[in-house]
């Protein structure tokens, strides 16, 4: 059994990258060989995945770090051929990175509830900032009816709670 199929037990591990590449995704690197690189064509007609599919899934891996490529050119035609491998040993670094920004924007986001007032139409559910309440007169631009303030204290307090439990995750724990 190789590297892949043993990350692909853990079930967090294969939702983060069912997410990323999809079935099809999935299906190919388990299939993936374990010997040596190999082209997008070779992959496509040792595993039976479309060719298209493969390729979108190695780039998409690529992306991520997760797969590397090398390429190199046939001298009497000046194609070139791209030799893949599976960087999966990477995975825990690609998702503590995808964590870290999904944790950026989580604590930006936090900030703009803490610092602003919002007002919400109970016509439309439409909420709007302090400032474009203000400038639309305390009216609904949608339907023209009153809006009144909205109490965003669950929302932020459930907020501060994600951010919490990724930091834990990431192993930094702040203090929000």
């Amino acid at each position: 059994m190789d590297a892949a199929e043993d990350l692909l037990k853990d079930p967090a591990i294969r939702a983060y990258l069912h997410r990323l590449i999809g079935d099809e995704g999935l299906d190919l690197l388990i299939r993936f060989p374990d010997d040596g690189v190999h082209s997008d064509e070779d992959l496509a007609a040792k595993t039976g995945i479309n060719l298209n599919t493969v390729r979108h899934t190695l780039y998409t891996l690529y992306e991520k770090r997760l797969a590397e490529y090398h390429r190199i050119k046939n001298n009497e035609t000046g194609w070139l051929t791209y030799l893949w491998q599976l960087r999966i040993d990477k995975i825990y670094d690609t998702i503590r990175e995808d964590l870290q920004l999904v944790l950026d924007k989580l604590e930006h986001r936090v900030q703009f509830e803490e610092e602003n007032d919002f007002f919400i139409c109970k016509e439309c559910g439409i909420i709007y900032p302090f400032a474009r309440a203000l400038d639309n007169e305390f009216k609904c631009p949608e339907c023209g009816n009153q809006i009144g303030h909205f109490d965003n204290e669950a929302l932020t307090i459930a907020l501060k709670q994600r951010v919490r439990n990724i930091q834990e995750s990431l192993g930094h724990a702040q203090s929000s």
